[in-house]
């Protein structure tokens, strides 16, 4: 383990991927908490090498990627495509970072932990590859929510539906929803014909997309690729990931991942099943008091969480709180997270900030 205690010098922090939709967040985030590093680097695809950023009032021209961009690195925040990460984050624990990955690549390896600070923070020690991973955006979106309940009743079963925003297939993601509302917009005629938004966005656009199908005026449930028995493979990593980070690998978890069309903040409809009878009014007490959590529910004021109050909020929005009519240990809840920021890039930071007071006091 790198030690830093004895030189009093502050960790060296590496973004890499720096320019992509969750890095540029990731400088947003470091902005806005405590300055607790020295030197910081950043890389970035080919096309982005030589750009200069701001990052925490310090001028960094980002690099390319190579073994050397890691020499004298602490810790790694790392965003890249999965199959690029799972290629590059042991080359980087290799020269002695610790990396925080936040691809799906990593996730499911038993000696990579998944640590979300608010539910388990003591995982960050449990590092045996020197990766820590980052769970997805949807998963971290209703973790917390979830960690808290389980406290109070004990989780055993899970069924949940994910409302997921462009942004959540990137840069790319975004823009081609943003492409596809100015090719219908003004078309009012649309919506009442089978095909007829699909034929207008293709002839306009083409079909290259990062979706399977139109997003605009439409919602997709298909995230991911497919995996066996119909399922997709965002749905079994909600199902993998929610067992690993709450330390319940029997849990029963059933997931359906539609794709909407929303620019940033994921949102999850909730139907958790607890081992005691649950009492609505102290699960919403407990969720009231719980750090990362942001009740609005107020049926008579129509008062409810929807993705546009969670961008650019650090905390996820509760809402929509039942007790389900004919399930006496099921609660039914909504909530919402800004897929960027608490699902991406704060995570990391608050995790990257965990690992960083471990190494200056070892």
């Amino acid at each position: 383990m790198t030690s830093l205690a004895s030189s009093g010098a502050r960790p060296t922090l590496a973004l890499v991927g720096a320019t992509g939709a969750v890095g540029r967040v990731t400088q947003q985030v470091l902005a806005m908490r405590e300055d607790i590093w020295g030197e910081v680097r950043a890389c970035a695809a080919p096309e982005d090498v030589g750009t200069v950023l701001t990052v925490l009032g310090r001028t960094v021209e980002v690099q390319q990627l190579t073994p050397a961009f890691f020499d004298g690195v602490d810790i790694a925040l790392v965003d890249l495509p999965a199959d690029v990460a799972a290629a590059w984050a042991p080359i980087a624990a290799d020269r002695g970072a610790v990396v925080i990955d936040n691809s799906s690549a990593l996730r499911s390896d038993p000696d990579i932990p998944l640590v979300v600070p608010e539910v388990n923070p003591a995982q960050i020690r449990n590092r045996p590859k020197g990766i820590i991973a980052n769970p997805g955006a949807t998963v971290l979106t209703m973790i917390d929510a979830l960690g808290v309940l389980h406290a109070g009743w004990e989780l055993t079963e899970l069924v949940v539906a994910s409302y997921q925003a462009a942004s959540g297939a990137g840069r790319v993601g975004m823009a081609r929803l943003f492409d596809e509302l100015e090719v219908v917009a003004g078309h009012r005629e649309l919506g009442h014909q089978p095909g007829d938004v699909r034929r207008l966005i293709e002839s306009e656009l083409g079909e290259d997309s990062p979706f399977p199908a139109p997003l605009a005026l439409n919602v997709v449930p298909w995230i991911g690729r497919a995996d066996e028995d119909g399922w997709t493979t965002e749905e079994l990593k909600i199902r993998g990931e929610t067992r690993k980070v709450l330390g319940l690998p029997e849990l029963k978890v059933s997931a359906t991942c539609v794709r909407v069309p929303v620019v940033t903040s994921h949102s999850v409809a909730v139907h958790a099943t607890f081992a005691r009878r649950i009492d609505l009014e102290k699960a919403r007490q407990a969720l009231i008091e719980a750090p990362a959590v942001v009740v609005l529910d107020d049926p008579e004021s129509l008062e409810f969480p929807t993705p546009t109050d969670a961008v650019g909020s650090d905390p996820r929005f509760a809402g929509r709180l039942r007790q389900a009519l004919d399930f006496p240990n099921t609660l039914d809840f909504f909530i919402c997270g800004d897929n960027l920021r608490k699902g991406g890039a704060l995570n990391m930071v608050q995790v990257a900030e965990l690992v960083a007071r471990e190494l200056v006091t070892a």
